[in-house]
């Protein structure tokens, strides 16, 4: 455990490469318990919980600049000479996907989990007003339970958590964690762009839901570039946590077949 720029970051596992795992709305680092015990005897597992994110944490909204910010600041620490492999869900992988087109030369492949190029024309144009809609009324529902603050706010959260069946305990479900969806809402998020990764992408979604978070033009340029692979699994939003034995041999298999295909990539001492 080590602490950069405030936020306490967990380092499990050994291994020439060093993963980042992004979590999103609303876990936290311990959305990842499962994944780093399976994959930490391979590769270096960092982790971290979101500001605004961990128990008790004070409520305020955080820039997307300050998110991309603590990512730059955290690979730069734990692997300074060597671009990492980015583990993305949900948030994260807005987060996430916004460091690794700032800074292509620190991430060397993406595992990106149920969300692709959510927001993008194509992604709207697919889902039609049901989707359009569904997917308003609950970042709103949360936007607003932000903003309202509270009790009501955080029974508001509870509420939405139980109807979606979000694999978290409820105690740990806390309206300061809603800050993005207000964030969203309020355009202080709106200089991100749609993610077109230019290394190779595993992407896994779940099809078990009332709507996607990416197009199926996405998804097919995506299974059209070299070393990427896309793989529906018969889940909901978390993969991780409904089936996660799947889950982590498809991540350990892409991740050990790409890096068998890859020249090896190291950054200057001196970046």
């Amino acid at each position: 455990m080590k602490t950069i720029n405030g936020v306490e970051v967990l380092i499990e596992g050994t291994g020439p490469d060093t993963i980042l795992m992004l979590h999103g709305w609303p876990d936290t680092r311990a959305l990842w318990d499962q994944t780093a015990a399976a994959l930490s005897p391979h590769y270096r597992c960092v982790r971290f919980t979101w500001p605004g994110f961990e128990p008790g944490a004070p409520r305020g909204e955080h820039s997307l600049d300050e998110l991309i910010a603590l990512c730059e600041h955290v690979v730069r620490e734990v692997s300074p000479n060597k671009p990492v492999i980015l583990l993305v869900h949900d948030w994260g992988c807005l987060f996430g996907y916004q460091f690794a087109m700032r800074h292509p030369d620190r991430v060397a492949r993406v595992v990106g989990i149920d969300i692709g190029d959510a927001g993008s024309k194509a992604h709207r144009d697919e889902i039609g007003l049901k989707g359009k809609l569904g997917i308003v009324s609950y970042q709103w529902w949360l936007a607003a339970a932000w903003l309202i603050g509270g009790g009501v706010g955080e029974s508001m959260s509870r509420y939405l958590c139980r109807k979606m069946r979000v694999p978290a305990a409820p105690e740990s479900i806390t309206v300061e964690k809603n800050y993005p969806y207000y964030s969203t809402w309020t355009g202080k998020y709106k200089a991100a762009k749609p993610f077109r990764p230019t290394c190779p992408m595993l992407f896994i979604y779940g099809t078990r839901k009332p709507f996607m978070f990416h197009s199926q033009a996405w998804e097919r340029e995506l299974s059209g570039k070299p070393g990427s692979r896309v793989v529906a699994m018969d889940t909901d939003h978390w993969p991780m946590a409904r089936q996660p034995e799947a889950f982590h041999r498809l991540v350990l298999d892409w991740l050990g077949t790409t890096a068998s295909t890859q020249e090896p990539h190291a950054l200057p001492a001196d970046l």
